[in-house]
This record gives C-alpha cells, structure tokens and sequence, in this order.
C-alpha cells in the first residue's frame, strides 16, 4: 500500500473518532474535504513520521503483519506464494511418474519372461511327448518284430517240407483204393500204404504242432486269397466258383499263408 493511501486511510479513522457527526454528510462533500493530514504527515520529518505511524497504527483495521506485505508492495517487489508449494507439488508429481513408468517397465518385463518361459514349456512339453511316441512305437514295432521273429522263424524250413508232404500224398493216391487194406492177397501193397500213410500223419501233426495247417479242399468257396485257380471247367450239379478240383493243398502258417491251393474251378455251364 502507498503512502497517500495508508494517509487516506488514517485521516478516515481519525475523521471518525474525531467528528461522529460528519459521517451523516453526503458523499460528495467527504470527498472534496481537503486532506490537510497528508500534508502534514508528508512535512514531518522521520522520526516524527514513526511516531505518527505507531500512533495510528493503534486506529488501523488491518490485521498485524500486514504492514510488511504493504511495505514489500510498496517497493515494488513481488511477494511469492505458493512457489514452495508448487515446485514441491511439482517435484511430487515427477517422482510418482518416474515410479509409474518404472513399475510399467518392471511389469512388461516380467510379463515377456513370463511369455518366454511358457514358450520354453511348451517346446519341452512338445519334444517330450515326441519322445515318448518314439519310444511307444519303437518298442511296439520291437514287440512285433520279436512276435513275427517267433512265429515265423520256421518259415523257410516248413517250405522245405512241402514237397515231401505232396510226395507221400501222391504215393498214397497212387495205390488203388481197392488194395490199400487187402493183407490177404496183396499184404506189401497194404503194409507199403499203411506205412506212408502213418508217415503223412505224422508229418501233418508236427506242422500243426508248430502252427502249420493244410487247407484246400474239394467244394471250398473259391478265395483269391487263398486259392490260386489253374482252370475252370463245367461240373454237373456242382456249384459255379466253387473248388471242383484240389491239384495241390495249401499251407498256412500263423494265419499267414505259406503256399496257396492250386485248384480247378468249376463255372456255370
């Protein structure tokens, strides 16, 4: 506050105590008044202007310590408010960004080693169940090999043995039907029959001891499968596609087979 208003100021006060009843005048005329105050105040030396001031300060309405506020207005100088507050508030502001973004950032990279250790489970979860199928197949295909090794490891030697099955059925159906039980007048025939005959038998129990079994008989279905067909041919009352004929009798061995039928087969007519 200037010096001229602080002295307007005070002449009021002073006008006040001083002179009740002119505050009942108009305000045009207050206004005219001359401020013979001011000029007196403004002759005063220093000191007497101390004395003045502590004198009517008593008769001020401002609150204390206001004169300072006045005083650094008057000089011109800018009182600072709130400047301490707002860099403070400003400084906070920064730090809980800063930790914002810091936290941001702990929380992206943790979620990416997050994804990348779910990746590298994943991976290992996945070769470890190829590995485990590898291994399932490798020992099933061992299983099976151990199995097929067993079962037809006779293969080659049963082959052997074939034609000497098919060389004592021929011996047998060479003898005459008639002759092959006669001891009385032809007993070598018979005895000769009679021993192939066991011969056969026990050739044909040790191949089915060993899972080999004959198969090929007149009036069969005709299979491709199973049969191998040299002919056809016409047959009263037979059955068309049927095996009319057997030429030579199959073998199988461990439900596999080892030599198909070789069979005529009788068609339509």
């Amino acid at each position: 506050m200037s010096l001229r208003s602080q002295s307007l100021r005070i002449a009021r006060v002073l006008t006040k105590e001083l002179h009740p009843s002119s505050v009942q005048r108009s305000a045009v005329t207050w206004r005219h008044r001359p401020l013979v105050t001011n000029y007196s105040l403004s002759a005063t030396p220093q000191s007497g202007l101390a004395s003045n001031n502590n004198y009517f300060r008593n008769f001020s309405t401002k609150p204390e310590g206001s004169d300072a506020s006045d005083a650094q207005s008057a000089e011109g100088e800018p009182t600072p408010v709130g400047d301490d507050d707002a860099t403070t508030k400003d400084s906070t502001q920064d730090e809980e960004a800063s930790a914002a973004g810091a936290a941001e950032d702990g929380d992206t990279a943790e979620a990416t080693k997050i994804a990348e250790l779910e990746s590298q489970i994943k991976d290992l979860k996945d070769s470890l169940l190829r590995s485990l199928a590898e291994q399932d197949n490798t020992r099933r295909i061992a299983q099976r090999d151990v199995a097929n090794g067993k079962n037809f490891a006779i293969s080659s030697f049963a082959k052997s043995l074939l034609d000497t099955s098919d060389n004592l059925s021929r011996a047998l159906d060479a003898v005459p039907e008639e002759l092959r039980h006669d001891h009385e007048n032809h007993p070598v025939l018979a005895n000769l029959y009679e021993g192939i005959s066991m011969t056969d038998v026990g050739l044909t129990k040790a191949f089915e001891k060993n899972g080999l079994k004959k198969f090929g008989e007149r009036g069969e279905k005709f299979d491709p499968n199973l049969h191998e067909a040299l002919f056809e041919y016409p047959e009263e009352g037979g059955e068309a596609g049927s095996v009319g004929q057997v030429m030579k009798v199959g073998f199988m061995l461990k439900e596999r087979v080892l030599r198909p039928a070789e069979v005529g087969v009788v068609k339509a007519p």
